[in-house]
């Protein structure tokens, strides 16, 4: 986890530190899946909690095959389960396997490509689902008021340091229960050596 100051030139004290996530290759399932995977009844334990409340990286991994073959092992989940099957690669995992990954909002798969999961008690086909994740901002209301935005919206994130970049196109998600964190992948984290004491700032 990356705890970044936050600010405005010339605007007040942001309520909320910044913190900039790197979201590595990961995927969500469905109950339907995880039982699929590793044993009917089977319920996900926890390995390190998250940063927005009561999301969790589990001990379990997948492997997931791809076309021709190619495989992804230590697949991490992330719980808990949802109501949909969706991996989220970067880039560089598309190209190793073979994939032409969407760039899609998380949830939006729809027409997306599939894959093959295989856990230690079976196999499950995914008929859709991997994508590539939006980069992505989660925030309260009151850092979206800060901030002067509303949700749906795009930021431009200021990455400091000796790689430093500006990534647009930072789409804007609001509740009430989101703390504000940034979501870039290890494509984008590794292009700018984003570490625990690199300056970044939200921009409007």
């Amino acid at each position: 986890m990356l705890d970044c100051t936050s600010h405005l030139p010339g605007a007040a004290t942001a309520p909320n530190p910044l913190v900039v996530n790197i979201s590595a290759r990961h995927c969500h399932l469905t109950p339907e899946a995880v039982a699929a995977l590793f044993g009917k009844g089977y319920q996900l334990t926890t390995h390190k909690w998250l940063y927005q409340d009561g999301q969790f990286a589990a001990k379990e991994t997948l492997t997931l095959i791809g076309p021709r073959s190619r495989v992804i092992s230590n697949l991490r989940i992330l719980g808990p389960c949802r109501n949909l099957n969706q991996v989220e690669l970067a880039y560089t995992d598309g190209i190793a396997l073979g994939f032409e990954l969407p760039l899609r909002l998380s949830g939006n798969i729809k027409g997306t490509l599939g894959c093959m999961l295989m856990g230690p008690a079976g196999f499950f086909e995914m008929q859709e689902g991997v994508i590539r994740a939006l980069r992505h901002v989660h925030m309260s209301p009151a850092d979206a008021d800060f901030y002067e935005v509303k949700g749906g919206e795009e930021m431009k994130l200021k990455i400091g340091g000796a790689c430093g970049v500006t990534l647009d196109k930072m789409l804007v998600r609001v509740d009430p229960a989101f703390k504000l964190e940034v979501h870039i992948d290890t494509d984008e984290g590794n292009a700018c050596n984003l570490q625990p004491n690199t300056p970044c700032e939200l921009l409007s």
